[in-house]
């Protein structure tokens, strides 16, 4: 497969070529220092701010607050609820409009909305602020994978998917870190505040350094963006057409994506937001370590994204690289289920490989869509599948939360993270091959 950073002419199929200019190509790499480090920033101060709720629930937020487990775990789950609601018609906003400006606009929302989350002090109030909270987040994602692919080419987009997606891991492993020591110094309730406050102070820098398409940016030749633009408009000749957004969400490997992801992110936001309360209460230590330890699994799944990226780049492998890892994950959390009761050092080992394996193959999935949708139903496919994760994110926040209220162990809701990652690697191996360019449309199903 051919290196479109090194090749950067345009083939008969879409495909960068070596048949330009050296100079075009070194161009074409600024997309990578320019472009994804602002992409990289935005999207782990989003993950900042929805993923430090976990430490406040650690930290005494239900006794600060006076209110019970079963409604903590409300107040995680209330998040995810938001973040459902806006996802397609926010990336139908992008699609049509600007998805620069729309993820200003959400920065300055959510970021103040995460800052009131350490100053208001009525449960209905801050039940409302977190659902707002998900709602003004809700339109990250598609917008950002829906940048992407106009900036990145087919034989880019796992690595580029990979860079964005490492705000993920790499937040929690520095939040994790960092906010457990902020928390035992500050509470809780400044945290969030201090926390809130740098997305704010970044919009104005994500409108200096992104545009929304090659041809308005500065720092990129009028040759270089001709000659990426071609490429992208030469891929989508390669895709079979369809007609409606209706059709293309009722397609076989569109359900089941959906389906797939919903599982997968069930057993990921369970991780994600109740380990340091998992490790709290099953080691026996302070928040401090607590932080350290929490974020030891996102170490190996930084290093992991950026190793499966790459080699599905490479192969042009996406669901082989997918459905294995996170069949690994799940018994991996499996492993820590079994061993919760009687062994801290095993299940935290388990946990480390778990927590690597969930993360690793998000670079290769966020490159199946674009590559068997045109651009015309893409972003709103894209909207839907994580609509379906945000509402896996819900199911997990909540029910791993209102398990370990009910058991007083985190063994539960071990066995239901464990179960739900299997399966979403499963549904995976059920994906109908692509259909190739003039074709039909897939069967509907």
């Amino acid at each position: 497969m051919k290196n479109t950073l090194l090749n950067p002419g345009v083939s008969s199929d879409g495909a960068l070529s070596a048949r330009n200019d050296g100079g075009i190509a070194a161009n074409l790499r600024r997309r990578w220092l320019y472009l994804m480090p602002a992409v990289f920033i935005t999207y782990s101060l989003a993950y900042l701010d929805r993923a430090n709720y976990g430490f406040g629930a650690a930290a005494g937020l239900a006794a600060t607050l006076h209110i019970t487990e079963a409604r903590t775990s409300l107040l995680g789950a209330l998040f995810f609820l938001g973040y459902f609601t806006f996802q397609v018609p926010g990336a139908r906003i992008a699609r049509r409009g600007s998805a620069r400006w729309l993820i200003f606009a959400a920065l300055v929302t959510w970021g103040s909305l995460a800052a009131l989350t350490g100053v208001i002090r009525e449960f209905w109030l801050l039940a409302l602020d977190r659902f707002l909270l998900g709602v003004a987040e809700s339109v990250i994602f598609p917008t950002m994978l829906v940048l992407l692919t106009r900036w990145f080419t087919r034989e880019e987009r796992s690595r580029a998917n990979a860079v964005f997606i490492l705000g993920n891991p790499i937040t929690v492993l520095w939040m994790s870190a960092i906010t457990g020591y902020l928390m035992q110094a500050y509470g809780w309730q400044m945290t969030f505040v201090l926390e809130g406050i740098p997305t704010v102070l970044w919009a104005p820098v994500w409108m200096a350094a992104v545009r929304d398409r090659p041809s308005q940016a500065g720092w990129l030749s009028p040759s270089a963006s001709e000659a990426l633009e071609r490429a992208l408009t030469g891929e989508q000749a390669t895709m079979p057409p369809v007609t409606s957004l209706r059709r293309a969400l009722l397609r076989k490997d569109v359900v089941l994506l959906s389906t797939q992801y919903f599982c997968w992110s069930l057993g990921i936001y369970g991780f994600v937001l109740w380990l340091p309360t998992i490790i709290h209460r099953s080691g026996s230590v302070t928040m401090g370590q607590t932080g350290l330890l929490a974020a030891i699994p996102y170490v190996a799944a930084v290093v992991l994204m950026l190793i499966v990226s790459y080699i599905s780049d490479k192969t042009g492998r996406r669901e082989a690289l997918v459905w294995p890892l996170l069949l690994v994950s799940g018994v991996a959390m499996l492993g820590s289920f079994l061993f919760a009761n009687s062994s801290f050092v095993t299940a935290f080992v388990c946990l480390v490989i778990s927590g690597g394996c969930m993360y690793a193959p998000y670079g290769p999935f966020f490159a199946i869509v674009p590559e068997r949708l045109p651009r015309n139903v893409t972003a709103e496919v894209l909207a839907v599948i994580n609509s379906c994760g945000a509402l896996g994110g819900f199911a997990g926040s909540f029910l791993v939360g209102i398990l370990q209220a009910a058991t007083g162990s985190p063994r539960a809701g071990f066995l239901l993270m464990s179960s739900s990652l299997i399966f979403s690697s499963l549904l995976v191996l059920l994906l109908p091959k692509p259909t190739p360019s003039g074709a039909n449309e897939p069967s509907i199903a």
